[in-house]
């Protein structure tokens, strides 16, 4: 195919520069020059608007100056009450030890009108007679008791569970059920006497919890705790062969808690504190109430409590 021919010459060709042409031709890129431009007029304005900007830095400088005076003052406040707390507990601690200090005077001077009440008593009596009660005190818990025994120990355990062993699968802190748990035991296997911590139990006494404490009697027991048992020589072999120490074996190896047996010889139990009985009278009028109900009958002795021991236990 040929080109068409024509009476007038043909134009030359224009080409259109390529990309390094440009690039030589006009180095700089266009945004530069529009950034450059930009700064010019933010320059020629910057006069007007630094009025408008400083009531914000303004505000901000007061806002951060205030809360640095109320941190000051409040600072300020509290070391100037921390003497008045300081000696306020100290106040406290000094009442608490005074009244312990009362309270041990007072338990001495009960043991020797206790002694001297015995041995009036002892010499008002014929010898059988007063043998016969020092019998029935020492097994009721109100006269001291001395005898060889064993001695359980318990104590708290490590606070760190170990997740390897699985040591901290319960508490490995001792409960007050682990104590009635032990003393029970103690009393199947024979025990004439027990006494925890130096408290003597007795028919009435109770073990509780009160926050983190242990109670005996509603006195509290620190740890390690150490159940006192006087009797005959095969009391520690029943036992350790009792349910509750085979229980107490097991919690001790998972959750780290102390628990050991001992035989103890020539112990010395204390007598318990006198107690406050209270009696039941039959009700005077056995004639039925105005709603239908009997307000007694012959031979009632008295209101009916029901005891629940508390929440807690392995």
């Amino acid at each position: 195919m040929t080109a068409p021919q024509s009476g007038k010459p043909r134009p030359d060709r224009v080409y259109a520069p390529d990309f390094l042409t440009e690039l030589f031709r006009n180095p700089l890129d266009p945004g530069y020059a529009d950034a450059a431009a930009a700064r010019r007029r933010s320059a020629s304005t910057g006069s007007a608007r630094g009025w408008r900007a400083w009531p914000a830095r303004s505000v901000s400088l007061v806002v951060v100056v205030l809360l640095g005076f109320l941190f000051a003052v409040a600072y300020r406040q509290t070391m100037a009450d921390e003497p008045g707390r300081a000696q306020a507990r100290s106040g406290l601690v000094a009442q608490i030890k005074e009244r312990e200090g009362q309270t041990d005077r007072l338990s001495t001077r009960a043991d020797q009108l206790r002694e001297e009440v015995s041995r009036q008593r002892d010499a008002a009596l014929s010898g059988s007679a007063a043998a016969r009660l020092r019998d029935l005190e020492a097994s009721t818990g109100l006269g001291r008791v001395r005898g060889d025994g064993v001695v359980v120990r318990l104590a708290d355990g490590p606070e760190n569970a170990d997740a390897v062993t699985g040591a901290g699968a319960g508490p490995s802190r001792v409960l007050y059920s682990d104590l009635q748990g032990v003393a029970n035991a103690l009393w199947s296997a024979g025990a004439e006497a027990v006494a925890i911590n130096g408290q003597r139990l007795t028919s009435t006494s109770t073990i509780r919890t009160a926050g983190d404490a242990i109670l005996v009697d509603f006195r509290p027991v620190m740890g390690p705790y150490e159940v006192s048992a006087v009797g005959p020589g095969s009391l520690r072999r029943k036992f350790e062969n009792s349910r509750n120490a085979d229980v107490m074996r097991e919690v001790a190896q998972k959750t780290g808690l102390s628990f050991g047996v001992r035989e103890a010889d020539d112990l010395t139990l204390p007598a318990a504190p006198e107690p406050q009985l209270r009696y039941a009278k039959p009700s005077v009028s056995p004639s039925p109430s105005a709603s239908g109900v009997r307000s007694g009958s012959p031979g009632s002795s008295g209101p009916t409590t029901t005891v629940s021991p508390s929440g807690g236990g392995r």
